[in-house]
């Protein structure tokens, strides 16, 4: 009786995790299936979503070089922004957080305190600031203002400080012994070790800048230097009524998002647990 009590209760419990999944799934689901619908179909009742026939027209216009979206362009622009803001975000991160957790200097306290002050800064409070600073450098719908304010994450500092104060002191002083700088320690030392947290921490940041709406939306005001998210909702206004072909630019712009997410996602467990973060 008792195992039988134990696999109804694991029948029950497989149940109600593929019954939340499936709730949390549903909404991809609908977009992806009205997306292959034909531009000027139904889709907002599931009798007619679920009815043949299916194309690929919707996408066709989307990705139409010579019509008014310009995907082409907003996914170059995204994904630009988001490989520089990565590289650029991780090897800073790594480097402040290897001489806060390794370098003894006058001030480091007061260092890491204002980087964790930061993760609990808004970036709406300081948006205003920011934007005035970006008019006067006459940097608006540039490359410059997409890239540049959006990196240096304190989590990212935070995730990798984690990891390399765990690093044993001895490797580190054999180095030293050896004649190895800091930047040779963190170059043969650190980054190898603590490739596992990079990647986790870069996911972070591409899928934020990916998804990032508010800063792109105040300095990217020219058609061509709209990002992904910001240039979707532009395009969707033309299509009150029309929804498939909305459905479709949306199923385009989540598959880089998608694919980097599904490649790297075992980095994320793995990164996030050698940190000792729980």
């Amino acid at each position: 009786m008792s195992n039988n009590k134990k696999s109804m209760r694991t029948y029950l419990i497989y149940i109600a995790a593929y019954f939340m999944a499936f709730v949390m799934l549903f909404p991809l689901l609908w977009m992806i299936i009205s997306a292959f619908k034909a531009p000027g179909s139904t889709v907002t009742v599931i009798t007619e979503l679920m009815r043949p026939p299916y194309t690929l027209d919707s996408f066709k216009d989307v990705l139409d070089p010579g019509g008014t979206a310009m995907m082409w362009r907003w996914t170059f622009n995204s994904v630009l922004v988001g490989v520089v803001q990565t590289v650029v975000t991780v090897l800073f991160s790594s480097w402040a957080a290897y001489a806060v957790s390794r370098i003894d200097f006058k001030g480091k306290t007061i260092i890491f305190a204002l980087i964790l002050a930061g993760l609990m800064v808004p970036m709406e409070s300081i948006v205003v600031p920011l934007f005035e600073m970006i008019v006067e450098l006459n940097w608006t719908n540039t490359y410059h203002a997409l890239i540049w304010p959006g990196m240096m994450l304190p989590l990212a500092f935070l995730i990798l400080k984690q990891f390399i104060d765990q690093l044993p002191t001895e490797l580190l002083e054999a180095a030293r012994i050896d004649g190895a700088g800091h930047f040779q320690i963190w170059w043969k030392i650190v980054f190898p070790l603590s490739k596992s947290s990079m990647a986790a921490v870069s996911i972070f940041i591409f899928i934020q800048s990916w998804n990032n709406l508010l800063w792109p939306l105040l300095v990217a005001q020219e058609t061509s230097m709209m990002t992904l998210p910001v240039g979707i909702p532009t395009f969707q206004s033309n299509f009150a009524t029309d929804l498939a072909v909305p459905m479709a630019s949306n199923v385009i712009a989540s598959i880089p998002a998608l694919i980097v997410f599904l490649l790297f996602q075992k980095h994320i467990i793995k990164g996030i647990s050698m940190t000792g973060i729980k």
